[in-house]
């Protein structure tokens, strides 16, 4: 007997990933039965382009992310704030091709300070002042790198991790590389082989691994 998505994956005690609870994770993620025949494949994983704030700023929103866009006549404090970020540390983010279970340690050292600068960023006017924020920051990073780099957020974060500091960044990117090469591992799989086992064909195993992680520890946490 099939179970309904929305009760299959919360196991009554939180533990790393296996090939079948990431099966049902994602299938209650997506709202779906673990059995239900494939939608169309409509979602868009290409890596977000660099050097284009607007597009940047439109795309934290549809994730929720509630950053004002600026009014008529008002300045643009998120685009320029993007651009000299995007400066000091778009070179050292690993290459847009490169997926989660190939990162090296080397590869996770210097996220920590970038995630951490792109989380100061000031994007609201000096009437209304906020920063990005650490989980709109980990978002835009999955965005920028979405087969390499997994978003989060607080419940994640401080469940795992217990803040949401750049070492607590480094070693969510660290704890999800392995997850990645041992689901991979005992499935015998690539990730795009996963994809389609799951019903979700072109769904990166780093958005996977993060739908698991919301589904076994945010949605719990709000329930």
């Amino acid at each position: 007997m099939t179970l309904p998505a929305h009760t299959a994956a919360t196991p009554a005690a939180w533990s790393p990933p296996t090939v079948r609870s990431l099966h049902l994770a994602v299938a209650a993620f997506l709202g779906r039965d673990v059995d239900a025949p494939a939608p169309p494949v409509t979602a868009s994983y290409a890596p977000l382009a660099h050097d284009d704030p607007p597009a940047a700023l439109k795309w934290l929103n549809s994730w929720g992310c509630r950053i004002r866009y600026p009014r008529p006549g008002e300045a643009d404090v998120f685009g320029p704030a993007l651009r000299a970020w995007t400066a000091r540390w778009y070179p050292l983010l690993p290459g847009p091709d490169t997926p989660l279970r190939e990162l090296t340690d080397d590869d996770i050292a210097p996220l920590g300070e970038c995630y951490a600068d792109l989380s100061a960023l000031r994007v609201g006017p000096p009437e209304r002042p906020r920063t990005l924020g650490a989980t709109a920051a980990s978002k835009l990073l999955h965005g920028l790198r979405p087969r390499t780099l997994v978003p989060w957020d607080e419940a994640i974060a401080r469940r795992l991790h217990g803040a949401r500091d750049a070492a607590a960044y480094v070693a969510h990117q660290r704890l999800n590389r392995d997850w990645a090469r041992r689901v991979l591992a005992d499935s015998g799989l690539e990730e795009e082989e996963l994809a389609v086992l799951y019903r979700c064909p072109g769904r990166p195993l780093a958005k996977m691994l993060d739908d698991y992680a919301y589904i076994t520890l945010t949605r719990t946490d709000t329930r």
